[in-house]
Parts: C-alpha cells; structure tokens; sequence
C-alpha cells in the first residue's frame, strides 16, 4: 500500500505539523495520514489537468475569433 515516495518524504518532513495534519486527516475521514497526502497529490493533478484543458479551449476559443475576424475584414468581394 505505501508505495509512493514522494508522499513517504511529506510525511517525513512534516515534522511538528505532523500532529496537525494527523488530526486534520482523522477530521476528513481518511484512515491513515498517508490516505490523506494521497487524495491531496490526486487533487492537485486533477486540477492541473483541469487548467491545462481550459488553457486549451481558451486558445481555440482565441484562434476561431482571429480567423472570424480576418474573415470579416475579407467580406467586400472586390479585394
């Protein structure tokens, strides 16, 4: 079950915040502090990939309104 290292050295360099983040974890329901950095690291991947997918859309989204305005500027006919 504990695998994954870099949560194994969170843990390791909580140090006297340790307690608090024992008793914040016990509060949220996770079994184990180490359940708890876990779904935290899930979390943050999830929401980067969340901010990636929007970065994305945005630039499409920019991209279109670029070519619809080259294309309104293309509108006479005689050019």
């Amino acid at each position: 079950m504990m695998k994954n290292k870099k949560i194994l050295q969170q843990i390791e360099d909580l140090k006297g915040r340790r307690a608090y983040e024992e008793k914040k974890a016990a509060k949220l329901g996770f079994g184990s502090l180490y359940a708890f950095f876990e779904h935290k690291l899930q979390e943050s991947a999830l929401a980067a990939e969340t901010t990636a997918a929007q970065l994305e859309r945005f630039r499409i989204k920019k991209k279109l309104a670029i070519t619809a305005k080259t294309e309104e500027e293309k509108s006479c006919g005689c050019c």
